[in-house]
């Protein structure tokens, strides 16, 4: 998966940054579903590749409950994770038990779990 993430990264459009993210998004029957990153001058108006992934499989039918796991990769030596918009996202449509593979471009892998990575989430129960 890291040599398809790398390849992934290409895509993404990073004219202010030049930080290459990509991301896959997984479905429980194991459709793949790749996403980038996508800046523009006004940087709350930009795509996050987890979002963008994640946002195609809905797009093709699937919602929450169909999503098995998430791949990340970001340019960067160490290993990063998602930022807290997509674990709103991530919250919202994974199981709290659905594993986060992240990868630095160096190859290095860490695991986290939904519940690791948003141990309070805000979800439905807040709104009342």
């Amino acid at each position: 998966m890291f040599e398809k993430l790398r390849k992934l990264q290409e895509n993404s459009y990073v004219p202010l940054t030049n930080y290459r993210t990509a991301s896959i998004v997984v479905t429980k029957d194991g459709k793949g579903f790749p996403g980038v990153n996508v800046e523009n001058p006004s940087f709350r108006d930009g795509m996050c590749a987890e979002q963008n992934a994640i946002a195609a499989a809905c797009s093709a039918g699937y919602g929450k409950g169909d999503f098995a796991l998430l791949y990340v990769i970001t340019d960067g030596q160490t290993v990063s994770t998602p930022c807290f918009l997509c674990r709103q996202v991530i919250n919202e449509l994974f199981s709290p038990d659905s594993p986060i593979i992240c990868y630095s471009t160096t190859g290095e892998k860490k695991v986290f779990t939904v519940r690791q990575l948003c141990p309070s989430p805000f979800d439905e129960s807040d709104l009342v």
